[in-house]
């Protein structure tokens, strides 16, 4: 019960994709997955088994399928997020709500075709390896701020990666910057960069 009600304040917070994002959920409903809450951001299962997930963004809210690797993609939805570093995942990104509206039979079409999928044991098992090189930008501030030096190293190998890599990314030195600054709150709540999506 105290699961469902926090997935229920997930959609009833206010955001720019609220209403898409809840017309995604009645969905989703429709198909034979169970609803939980992941990484603060809604995902679906088949027998404990994580199918497909949805959230909203700055600029796009969409979903993500944790084995879209293997759907056939003949409408050509599907993108990976970070090429390279993604093996399974993929995204189906929207830009507006109309460009849902216009995709209903579709989705529900993909989200069966996943279902299937995990069905056959379809999946691509995530590498052990974490190995990932801090950057010299953020480098040079850890040194500096032993606080945040230390609740850094505290964090989860897998957490450290993930703010390393988002740093990384930037192809400025003023995005690097603003990335760190924007981060050093959560690294010192001890959360990963992704658990700031998660506000109930």
């Amino acid at each position: 019960m105290k699961k469902a009600k926090k997935i229920d304040t997930f959609f009833e917070k206010e955001s720019k994709w609220q209403s898409a994002l809840a017309q995604l959920r009645e969905i989703i409903k429709t198909l034979p997955l169970e609803e939980t809450l992941k990484w603060g951001a809604p995902v679906y299962t088949l027998n404990g088994k994580n199918v497909v997930g949805l959230g909203g963004f700055k600029n796009h809210y969409g979903l993500w399928f944790f084995q879209g690797v293997f759907l056939k993609d003949k409408a050509k939805k599907l993108v990976n997020a970070q090429e390279g570093t993604t093996k399974a995942l993929r995204q189906w990104r929207f830009e507006s709500e109309a460009e849902l509206s216009a995709e209903k039979e579709l989705i529900k079409a993909y989200i069966l075709e996943a279902i299937e999928n995990k069905k056959q044991g379809k999946h691509i098992k995530p590498t052990k390896n974490i190995g990932f090189e801090i950057p010299k930008i953020f480098q040079e501030i850890l040194d500096k701020d032993s606080a945040l030096k230390k609740a850094y190293k505290a964090l989860t190998p897998g957490r450290q990666k993930d703010y390393a890599l988002h740093i990384g990314e930037a192809k400025r030195e003023a995005t690097a910057l603003s990335r760190i600054e924007k981060s050093k709150a959560l690294i010192l709540a001890g959360k990963g960069l992704y658990d700031k999506y998660n506000n109930c």
